[in-house]
């Protein structure tokens, strides 16, 4: 293991230690005890791991696929979304299409940095937008995933040409060139995601208050 993939999995095994507190105390007793909960949390990592196993590049190194994890982290919170991402990764892994040693960076660049981006920009949109349901959807979902999307391919371009024998010319022309196509349909994904659930089934998201985003606004 090279020194950066050891930086790279003591990261994994730092944040595990720091989200585990909420993974026990929220996430594993309503999955024993809410059958419903457990249909979806399974059908989200299955979801994933479709979502994740459709993918192009001209190789592994410059695959690209969709995240729909602004979408999980709106739903769990980023600390349960992540350890549902590494939950989806490691059935990668199992079914063969990510390689075990690709799995740390993996689980830092592709789970980690976008899941905590999403859950930035939606802790920025509820701070400091006005609060309603528009601006969940539009911004905390729709604009929030194309932007999470843009970032992840920048910094796993930069991770490219540092850590690869790819030249920055190479990166710009067959990866960093694919940021327009796929940061609208990301966007579009979730922002419908988001847009059904606020809608049809709101105690799914987490981060989600009626009280806040609908009934305030009447107060006003």
């Amino acid at each position: 293991m090279s020194l950066s993939e050891l930086t790279l999995l003591g990261i994994v095994i730092a944040t595990m230690k720091l989200v585990w507190s909420d993974v026990s105390s929220v996430l594993l007793p309503k999955l024993l005890h809410c059958s419903t909960f457990q249909y979806i949390t399974m059908g989200s990592i299955a979801l994933l791991v479709l979502l994740w196993s459709v993918k192009s590049g001209l190789n592994d190194d410059m695959s690209v696929h969709f995240l729909g994890l602004t979408t999980l982290t709106l739903m769990y919170g980023w600390r349960c979304a992540y350890f549902i991402s590494c939950t989806s990764a490691i059935c990668l892994v199992i079914l063969g299409s990510l390689p075990l040693e690709a799995l740390p960076h993996f689980l830092v660049i592709s789970c980690l940095i976008p899941i905590l981006l999403s859950y930035l920009v939606f802790a920025i949109s509820y701070h400091a937008l006005p609060r309603n349901i528009f601006v969940f959807i539009f911004v905390a979902g729709f604009f929030n995933a194309a932007l999470v999307c843009i970032a992840h391919l920048c910094i796993k371009g930069f991770w490219i040409y540092c850590f690869t024998d790819y030249d920055w010319e190479a990166i710009k022309a067959n990866y960093l060139i694919l940021i327009p196509l796929l940061s609208f349909p990301e966007g579009l994904i979730n922002g419908m995601f988001i847009a059904v659930l606020t809608v049809f089934k709101p105690d799914l998201l987490r981060v989600f208050s009626d009280r806040h985003y609908i009934y305030d606004q009447y107060r006003e």
